[in-house]
């Protein structure tokens, strides 16, 4: 699956989105009226249903999985489940390669990229959910922590010791564990009574992976130019174009209008996401002028911590900062931008007060407010996207 548009293109893409797994929900109740916010659908582009990672750091596998099943339902095919975990199979076996021919001093963990989904797609076509649900292990839910581990130790193991060569067992070895919890994929199987070939299947269905690309927004590499995203989790190197930022906004908002869904990498670690409550905001940060009177007689004994927490005592819409191109990078590079997550956006809403945000499907399942969406402001998506992927076909202009 290389090198149609991904390894010039792809980027750190939901470039390394690191998957975090789903959080344990809490016994609250929460209703919309509980948060204070109203959402009203402007654009909801049609989805496959919302999944559930569970413990297990794959979101970037969600995300580009979920991105090419809505793909194909936009062009008018079929609703399809696809695995995710036959995809995050050959993705280790490639991360495994490249880690013990770089002697480990590359990242070897969990996490990874949308273009991770759409090389592997390239390289060994798709298979149904039901034929390979990667539940090898006695195991209803992803769990992948003891066999992440399992597999580190073993890559650490047969590349230490100083030795100068390797055995041509080792990868098989390596892929014995694999197929230990995952299972060992079927070079043919049966679909609704027809036969396929993993390569057969993803031409039946339309998956057009090569069609896709990533686009990020940061000044420390010149504007509309290709480069690899500077996080652990991107360890293929493969790289983004680089745009201003009102452009890649303008991007992502063109791609929903056309009725393109687009895969998205970003911080979901700020105070302002709130994941059970259904929204995620940048509050500007509050001072003494803000406050009640009681309050703001209390603020010069306040901690920075107590401060802090007053701008995210939100009870429904707020003011939000400016984001700047400026403030964005000044953010990855202090690390207050980190790369956690991978999501897709499906659409676009407004607040009760006409703030714009983006839906957002997640994969921590349904179980939440909205049914497993989250509405994203758009200061926090200026400010804590890491890059954006989306078809290349939703571009109004050339690159």
């Amino acid at each position: 699956m290389k090198k149609i548009l991904l390894t010039a293109l792809m980027g750190g893409m939901a470039a390394a989105a690191m998957a975090m797994p789903a959080p344990a929900t809490s016994p609250d109740i929460i209703t919309p009226d509980s948060t204070g916010f109203t959402f009203t659908d402007i654009i909801s582009l049609p989805t496959t249903p919302v999944k559930n990672q569970n413990k297990s750091g794959t979101c970037w596998c969600f995300a580009g999985t979920s991105l090419l099943e809505e793909d194909i339902l936009r062009k008018g095919g079929p609703e399809v489940d696809l695995s995710e975990m036959y995809w995050v199979r050959q993705n280790y076996i490639e991360k495994a390669k490249k880690y013990v021919s770089m002697e480990g001093k590359i990242n070897f963990a969990q996490g990874g990229g949308t273009a991770d989904v759409l090389e592997a797609a390239q390289a060994i076509g798709a298979m149904p959910e039901e034929v390979y649900s990667g539940l090898n292990y006695g195991e209803t839910k992803h769990s992948h922590y003891e066999m992440a581990d399992g597999l580190k130790a073993y890559l650490d193991a047969v590349r230490g010791g100083g030795r100068p060569n390797l055995t041509d067992a080792w990868l098989r070895g390596f892929i014995g564990i694999l197929d230990a919890y995952l299972g060992t994929p079927p070079e043919e199987f049966t679909y609704k009574g027809k036969k396929y070939t993993p390569q057969s299947f993803a031409e039946e269905i339309g998956l057009a992976p090569e069609e896709f690309i990533s686009i990020t927004s940061y000044t420390h590499h010149p504007f509309n130019t290709w480069f690899a995203i500077e996080i652990p989790d991107n360890w293929r190197w493969t790289t983004s174009y680089n745009v201003p930022l009102d452009r890649m906004k303008q991007m992502v908002d063109d791609a929903l209008v056309g009725g393109y869904t687009v895969a998205w990498s970003a911080d979901v670690s700020e105070p302002g996401w709130q994941w059970r409550k259904g929204y995620a905001v940048l509050p500007e940060e509050k001072g003494p002028e803000d406050l009640t009177d009681n309050e703001a007689a209390k603020w010069d004994q306040m901690t920075e911590k107590e401060r802090k927490e007053l701008s995210y005592d939100i009870k429904g819409p707020v003011k939000e900062r400016n984001v700047t191109q400026e403030d964005r990078q000044k953010h990855f590079e202090n690390k207050e931008t980190t790369d956690d997550h991978g999501m897709v956006i499906v659409g676009i809403a407004e607040d009760q007060e006409g703030n714009r945000y983006y839906k957002v499907k997640n994969s921590w399942d349904a179980n939440q407010l909205y049914g497993g969406y989250i509405y994203v402001s758009e200061p926090y998506f200026l400010d804590k996207t890491i890059s954006v992927a989306f078809n290349k076909n939703a571009l109004k202009t050339k690159l």
